[in-house]
């Protein structure tokens, strides 16, 4: 499961190795806060997915991890598991339009998001 970290300018997204190897990508996400349109949460992630899988990993109904194009962008998904919430956060002119992760700290991560920049401690707060 990846490691969710919500600093004051940003959401890092850390994937393990097999969550890299599945995504095909190198590389964790990062997200500044400033690009952060919206986030909600949600009971069932995979009405959220629109597109097609490319590249990627899925399973339907129970995995869903990598890039989801479709005509207006990307998306990045990173989906586990059928009765698991999951955030979806919506973004402004960076690589994805929107970040699907499925978390069992959902409802933190929410909370980590919308509290001020000021109040979060400078080495950032873990969301496991």
């Amino acid at each position: 499961m990846a490691d969710l970290h919500v600093h004051p300018d940003r959401l890092e997204i850390h994937l393990t190795r097999a969550e890299k190897v599945l995504s095909m990508r190198r590389d964790d996400l990062v997200i500044p806060r400033d690009s952060i349109r919206s986030v909600a949460i949600t009971e069932d992630p995979w009405i959220w997915i629109r597109g097609i899988r490319a590249p990627g990993a899925a399973v339907p109904l129970t995995l869903s991890v990598g890039t989801w194009k479709f005509h207006g962008g990307k998306d990045f998904l990173l989906i586990k598991g059928k009765q698991r919430a999951a955030v979806v956060v919506d973004l402004d002119g960076e690589e994805f339009s929107r970040v699907i992760v499925s978390t069992p700290h959902a409802a933190k991560l929410v909370e980590a998001l919308r509290v001020d920049v000021n109040e979060i401690p400078a080495d950032g707060e873990i969301i496991d």
